[in-house]
């Protein structure tokens, strides 16, 4: 188990946790491996000219993504801001300095009810107006087909909820092709597996962000945006480090894209099926530490990445609290494990009683410390 400290952690009375809960922002993203920390210390020796570095990393992603152009980001959510802004004001200086005021402008952008999350105010962010089509249960090709019209600046796709209620992308591409609209993707927690980074590209999407700070491993607050080269030059036109843009706020600094350079480049190249299994064996250790506890259902949960749902990409453990079940409840459970010494943090599914352990964040050994102190609560 990883024991290290921090002396600046402790300096600050900042109390580090154990992360079972994945590659979520309130928890720190992710640990950057040692070559993409060395990485963010070169670069950080040297002044350089970020139109040319920014292009130059783009290039890398195009390279790795099979798209025909890329920028690092501020994080997906970024991504969605600049995906929005190319599609409204593309690169014509007077339209980027006007948004949020889109007044005169193509503003709409077409979505799935059932793709309506907490991320979705980054599109309004640039300006756009959101188009809702179909419901929680079903979305018809006409409801698309219909919502499309003279102010339409793109149609939206989101992978984060379940994909029930949504047409497929390959359908929503075609039908709005045919109308010479642009489709943006936000795959933020789609990596891994590794090929999510080509496959919505090679699907026909226009852009695609993804977070740099979950599963790729590079820093938590960098992001990846691929696509066709005009809209890519659009989405910088409206980026930093260009002062009149809307996307100034969201500045990368030459460091953090160095490291996203740098984790990108690892990540095309890991051996992820060692990685899963090690996964595997985490998620199992906990789940036969806690399967004989009365009152309680304990789950392996497979990796399913053909499921295309953020937490479906690895394995976990679940903990299901049943009705015969007599100790702490699920929440109380959960403040215990944070209260403790280490806190640990896991994942509370919002739609059932119970919590997960989710493996791709816990160091090896703290699967075995997260397993034992459930085991005392739980007994």
């Amino acid at each position: 188990m990883t024991t290290q400290s921090s002396d600046f952690y402790q300096r600050l009375g900042v109390k580090p946790i154990i992360n079972a809960a994945s590659w979520i922002t309130v928890h720190g993203g992710s640990i950057m491996p040692p070559p993409v920390v060395q990485a963010m210390e070169e670069a950080s020796r040297w002044f350089v000219d970020m139109h040319d570095l920014n292009q130059k990393a783009g290039d890398v992603i195009a390279r790795l993504t099979g798209a025909e152009a890329g920028l690092v980001t501020a994080g997906s959510a970024a991504g969605m801001v600049l995906e929005a802004a190319a599609c409204i004001a593309g690169n014509d200086p007077s339209k980027v300095w006007q948004l949020p005021d889109t007044t005169g402008m193509k503003n709409e952008i077409v979505i799935h009810r059932a793709h309506r999350v907490n991320y979705d105010h980054n599109f309004r962010t640039a300006g756009a107006k959101l188009v809702e089509i179909g419901n929680t249960g079903a979305t018809h090709e006409w409801e698309l087909e219909a919502a499309i019209n003279e102010n339409t600046a793109a149609v939206a796709y989101v992978f984060g909820p379940r994909p029930g209620g949504a047409l497929s992308l390959t359908r929503v591409v075609e039908i709005a092709h045919a109308r010479d609209v642009p489709v943006i993707v936000d795959a933020a927690a789609m990596l891994p597996p590794p090929e999510n980074l080509s496959k919505y590209i090679r699907q026909g999407a226009d852009m695609v962000s993804f977070s740099g700070g979950k599963g790729v491993m590079g820093p938590q607050s960098t992001g990846i945006l691929a696509g066709r080269a005009d809209l890519i030059e659009a989405a910088y036109a409206n980026s930093a480090p260009n002062s009149e843009s809307i996307g100034r706020s969201a500045k990368v600094c030459k460091e953090e894209i160095a490291g996203l350079v740098t984790a990108l480049e690892m990540f095309v190249d890991t051996d992820f099926d060692a990685v899963q299994a090690d996964w595997r064996a985490k998620s199992a250790h906990v789940v036969d530490r806690l399967s004989d506890i009365p009152g309680l259902r304990v789950e392996l949960l497979e990796a399913q990445p053909e499921l295309e749902e953020p937490d479906s990409n690895h394995a976990s453990a679940e903990i299901h609290f049943t009705p015969q079940w007599t100790g702490p409840s699920r929440d109380e459970v959960v403040r215990m494990l944070e209260e403790g010494e280490p806190g640990i943090r896991v994942r509370v599914r919002s739609y059932t009683d119970s919590i997960l352990f989710i493996p791709v964040n816990v160091r090896n050994g703290e699967e075995e410390v997260v397993a034992r102190r459930l085991r005392e609560i739980l007994t």
